[in-house]
């Protein structure tokens, strides 16, 4: 199967598209890039993903999947929600 990507920064998507092109597609907002995703990959901290409504990611995910490359979230807390949740040291 071939890999489709999601991607949504506040603050890097025109200079993203500049550097990548259209090979990904650019989402309107967080929510949007997960539509029917099968993991969600966090690699920035600003604050538009500190407090997301997991209830809303749970139904708009295809697979709970969570990789937290900034360690922002709680791993109790996650898993507790149903999520499938790794991070870097837990």
């Amino acid at each position: 199967s071939s890999c489709h990507v999601r991607a949504f920064d506040p603050e890097a998507m025109a200079e993203c598209r500049r550097r990548v092109g259209d090979v990904i597609y650019y989402a309107r907002d967080p929510y949007d890039a997960l539509v029917d995703a099968d993991a969600l990959l966090l690699v920035t901290e600003w604050k538009a993903f500190r407090l997301p409504s997991w209830q809303v990611v749970l139904k708009t995910m295809r697979r709970p999947l969570v990789i937290d490359g900034r360690n922002i979230y709680d791993v109790h807390e996650m898993e507790s929600l149903g999520f499938e949740y790794h991070c870097i040291g837990c």
